[in-house]
C-alpha cells in the first residue's frame, strides 16, 4: 500500500514538473461585431445587378441607393462614410476611405446610365461568376463584341477616365450620401 502511495505521489510530480517546464498553449480570440444600421437601405430580396460598363464592380439598379458589388463584398456611401458587407442584407462595419477600392471611390456620377445592350443579372449569378468574369476579362470581351459604341458621357466610352464621384466626401449624387 505503502509502495502504491509513494507511486502515485512520485507520478504526480513528475506530471507536474513537465507541465511546468513544457506549458501547451491555450489560444483565445474575442470577436465584437456591432452591426450599423444604415437608415434608409433595406433589401429584403437578392438584387438584380448590372455591371458598370468598364469596370469589374456592379451596382443593383432597382435600389434607391448607392450600393456596389465588387469582389465579393457589398460597399455602401452613405452620408460621408464608407461601410462594408459581405451580404447586400448587412451587417455593414464601417470602412476607412483608403480602404475602399479606387475603381469605385472613381465611379463616374452618372454611372447608372448603362447602355441597352446591358445585361441585368440576378445576384446569384454575379456571386457565384465575379471571378471567373474578371479573371477571364469577360466584360472587355463582351464590350468590343457589341462594338465601340461610347458610353454616353464616359471619356472614349471609359469610366476610368473621369473626375470621379467624390464618393465618401459627401458629395454624391444622392442626398443620403
Amino acid at each position: 500500500m505503502r509502495t502504491k502511495v509513494l507511486t502515485v505521489i512520485i507520478v504526480s510530480g513528475l506530471i507536474s514538473i513537465f507541465g511546468l517546464a513544457f506549458p501547451t498553449r491555450a489560444n483565445a480570440e474575442v470577436s465584437v461585431n456591432i452591426n450599423i444600421p444604415l437608415p434608409g437601405l433595406i433589401i429584403n430580396a437578392p438584387p438584380v445587378m448590372m455591371v458598370i460598363p468598364g469596370t469589374y464592380a456592379y451596382f443593383a439598379p432597382d435600389v434607391d441607393a448607392d450600393i456596389f458589388f465588387y469582389h465579393g463584398y457589398w460597399y455602401r456611401p452613405y452620408r460621408g462614410q464608407w461601410f462594408i458587407s459581405a451580404e447586400y442584407s448587412g451587417p455593414w462595419g464601417s470602412i476607412a476611405l483608403r480602404s475602399v477600392p479606387g475603381v469605385l471611390i472613381n465611379l463616374p456620377s452618372h454611372y447608372r446610365r448603362v447602355p441597352p445592350h446591358f445585361e441585368r443579372m440576378p445576384y446569384g449569378m454575379v456571386r457565384e461568376n465575379w471571378r471567373a468574369w474578371e479573371e477571364e476579362r469577360h466584360w472587355d470581351r463582351y464590350e468590343r463584341k457589341r462594338g465601340s459604341e461610347v458610353y454616353s458621357g464616359y471619356e472614349n466610352g471609359n469610366p476610368r477616365g473621369g473626375n470621379g464621384m467624390g464618393r465618401g466626401m459627401g458629395m454624391g449624387r444622392r442626398g443620403d450620401d
